[in-house]
């Protein structure tokens, strides 16, 4: 699709998830819209059922002059910090659609350090439809990972909670101990990791 059939500026919207979970990675979303028609339906993506963000995310796909996944890994998180990495999730998203934006809004009020002009925006999420595009793909993305990383991890319940500090999942990890996808970073998994390191007192 030619960038010459739009006057408009190609503004990207950029959102990240996955900030809280204890594991797996944080992903971000760019998307850049047309300006018309409205594409109804768009919201945070916290707020949508799963079945509606399921179907937002092919009508954005469908509807959307460009769209790209950035993500950061778990070992990118526990060595640069969680906002960092989602910094990074951001930036990678931002360099993976098909031309640069002319200016990136993020939600938040974190630059993410892309070259072109940004502009953060608190709640952007529920108030800007290009970030809330974003937000949805990307919460679809993480989601369909998890799914895929509880096959490969089984017994910590990942496609129910999506990695996030529920109660079964902190039985599982007391249980299972900590597998490779864990965030060795985050407090609940250290403490685990520390104590089985800690030797036996036996005075």
């Amino acid at each position: 699709m030619s960038r010459r059939r739009f006057a408009c500026p190609f503004v990207a919207g950029v959102d990240e998830v996955g900030r809280g979970p204890l594991a797996g990675p944080v992903v971000a979303a760019a998307v850049i819209l047309p300006a018309r028609p409205l594409l109804r339906g768009l919201g945070d993506s916290k707020t949508l059922s799963p079945a509606a963000r399921q179907t937002m995310d092919q009508r954005i796909r469908d509807r959307a002059l460009a769209h790209a996944i950035g993500q950061a890994s778990v070992a990118e998180i526990d060595t640069l910090n969680i906002l960092q990495a989602s910094l990074l999730a951001m930036r990678r998203a931002v360099a993976a659609l098909p031309w640069p934006p002319s200016v990136v809004w993020v939600d938040g009020n974190q630059h993410p350090g892309v070259a072109m002009p940004a502009r953060t925006i608190i709640g952007g999420d529920a108030r800007v439809p290009a970030i809330s595009a974003a937000s949805i793909l990307a919460k679809v993305a993480r989601d369909a990972q998890m799914v895929e990383l509880d096959a490969r991890f089984p017994g910590y319940g990942l496609a129910a909670h999506k990695g996030y500090g529920t109660a079964l999942h902190r039985a599982a990890l007391v249980n299972l101990g900590v597998s490779p996808i864990h965030r060795r970073s985050f407090a609940p998994v250290a403490r685990l990791l520390n104590a089985a390191q800690r030797p036996l007192d036996y005075t």
